[in-house]
């Protein structure tokens, strides 16, 4: 069958020539009647805001077959379809390699088909017609990213590959889709997703406030009021990147109006007040999506940003179902790693970017999850990349290596847990009284062994309650954030060192590190098998935490393997 397949296929191709060349062509002795013309597939495409109308028409000779006709047989590896005289058309190979990723996506019936805006790209250029500009500058702007000018206000010199992410966003944008910007941890996603927050930002302008009730003039009392008719952009994160969010700003887009919407207060304030209407940034947090998403769903944010995104990995979360109920005209996700476990990690940021981008979890499960991760079907594997390839940015340390200065210092504030800051601003007075009392009775000198011990203590508390109250259940906010930053760096594949001057501080990350089944080495001032340990963390690939004390570890290291450090 093979061999009849290319036989037709062949004299399809070169009927023609070999027409002109005076040759005559029959079948005999055929159980079947092939057609031996030309076949070809044409598009018509309109624009509709975030969907296009396409006419999709196959020809064979005088034939004009509807493309969805070959639905069944295109999805199935059928090559035989039977033309209305009774003759058979055998379809090109290509065909199938080329159509097969459309059809799933494809809705519709007879010659009119819809796809949607994120589903361009899928379409061969080749099969286009000529008045499809904005598809082929799609295509263009894809090919080779477009010169976009900083915002003047921007203070921040952007690294080359920071300055192609913040192109990106930006292209995305203009085409109005979705995008994942995954590069490592410690690349400068914030900063990118700053520029670019600075660039779509609409200027605000000040009007008057409304008049007193019962009087033909302004109250003395009411300010202007500062509106705009492009709303707020959201930003939500992990509660311990908030501080670091408003720092960000703060010194890289002090021109922006941020409002952190956080707090017992927050929802009075925003009833009140309608930050969305009177700010360009609002900060929050995936806690408070999840508990304010009922009314926040009913404002429409301008653009809506999810840091580290990998927080919404499971569709059937209450995470996920809430921020996927909130409303934006562009959307964006920061992550270093969009896929920490499985690709299931994968369709649920994809779907929040741009819905449907990878069709519904069950056929994504069906059609990609099972055969790439139990088959290894690298075919499948080539139409996922396909599909998701324009929408997902990333760039790890090793890429960008000649691009990043020798060492880059971060530091990161941590706010602490709301029982872990109780119990601190409690042992604070008792440590403050107790000084006091002994400076008033022993005077300054002597009173320097109480100071350092209620230091100590406070630094402690800071760390972890636990390292004070051995049985205590409170949590701590700096131990939460190192963990997830740990998650991040295991997911990326990269080796961190954790040092700590209290060795049960590093112990209770142990702990932590064997609930996660991680891989770790650990050396204090009581490891006896100092060459071994420090060689099974370099060596071993799989080992990617080494948990060090400063008094062990700050001298005579040399631990090359690493990229961070804590």
């Amino acid at each position: 069958r093979d061999a009849l397949y290319y036989s037709v296929s062949w004299l399809s191709r070169y009927r023609s020539h070999l027409e002109a060349a005076g040759f005559e062509i029959r079948q005999n002795a055929l159980p079947k009647q092939y057609f031996t013309g030309t076949a070809e597939v044409k598009f018509d495409i309109k624009e509709k805001n975030d969907w296009f109308d396409v006419y999709g028409v196959v020809i064979f000779g005088d034939f004009r077959i509807p493309f969805l006709k070959l639905r069944k047989y295109i999805l199935n590896d059928i090559r035989e379809f039977e033309l209305p005289d009774g003759s058979v058309a055998i379809l090109p190979g290509e065909w199938f390699s080329r159509y097969k990723i459309l059809y799933p996506f494809i809705k519709g019936e007879g010659f009119q088909m819809t796809f949607h805006r994120h589903h361009a790209h899928l379409l061969p250029v080749g099969t286009l017609p000529v008045n499809t500009a904005w598809l082929n500058g799609l295509y263009q702007d894809f090919e080779q990213l477009p010169q976009v000018a900083l915002p003047e206000e921007l203070k921040a010199d952007l690294r080359s590959y920071q300055l192609t992410g913040y192109r990106w966003m930006y292209t995305l944008f203009r085409h109005n889709l979705g995008g994942c910007l995954a590069d490592d941890m410690g690349l400068g996603k914030t900063v990118q997703a700053i520029a670019y927050l600075l660039k779509v930002r609409k200027l605000l302008k000040t009007i008057p406030a409304k008049k007193a009730a019962g009087s033909a003039q302004l109250s003395l009392f009411e300010d202007a009021e500062t509106v705009s008719g492009q709303p707020a952009s959201l930003v939500v994160m992990p509660t311990s990147l908030v501080h670091n969010w408003e720092s960000e700003l703060a010194r890289f887009a002090p021109v922006l109006k941020v409002y952190r919407h956080t707090g017992p207060q927050r929802m009075a304030y925003w009833q009140g007040h309608d930050p969305a209407a009177h700010y360009d940034v609002i900060l929050t947090t995936y806690g408070t999506v999840r508990n304010d998403v009922e009314f926040m769903k009913d404002t429409e944010f301008f653009s809506l940003i999810l840091d580290e995104s990998q927080q919404i990995k499971n569709p059937h979360s209450k995470t996920y179902k809430a921020v996927i109920e909130l409303k934006a005209k562009h959307r964006l996700v920061l992550t270093g790693t969009p896929v920490e476990n499985s690709l299931a990690d994968l369709w649920s940021q994809m779907n929040f970017i741009n819905r449907g981008l990878l069709g519904s979890y069950a056929f994504f499960r069906q059609n990609f999850l099972l055969p790439v991760e139990s088959k290894q079907e690298e075919s499948v594997t080539t139409k996922l990349q396909m599909l998701v390839r324009p929408f997902i940015l990333r760039r790890t340390k090793e890429e960008v290596a000649s691009d990043l200065p020798p060492k880059m210092e971060q530091i990161i504030y941590c706010q602490m847990a709301p029982e872990q800051e109780s119990e601190y601003e409690k042992e604070k007075s008792l440590i403050r009284n107790a000084i006091l009392m002994s400076v008033e009775n022993q005077g300054i000198r002597k009173s320097s062994m109480v100071i350092l011990q209620g230091l100590m203590k406070l630094r402690q508390l800071a760390n972890h309650p636990r390292l004070l109250h051995p049985e205590s259940k409170m949590e701590s906010g700096k131990f939460s954030e190192v963990i997830r930053l740990l998650e991040n760096i295991v997911a990326e594949n990269h080796k961190v060192l954790v040092f700590s001057s209290f060795v049960n501080h590093l112990e209770l990350v142990q702990e932590q590190l064997e609930k996660e089944n991680w891989k770790y080495s650990i050396l204090t001032g009581s490891s006896r098998n100092r060459k071994e340990i420090i060689r099974q963390f370099q060596d071993d690939q799989d080992n990617h935490i080494f948990l060090i004390s400063l008094k062990a570890g700050g001298l005579g290291l040399n631990l090359t393997s690493a990229g961070y450090v804590f």
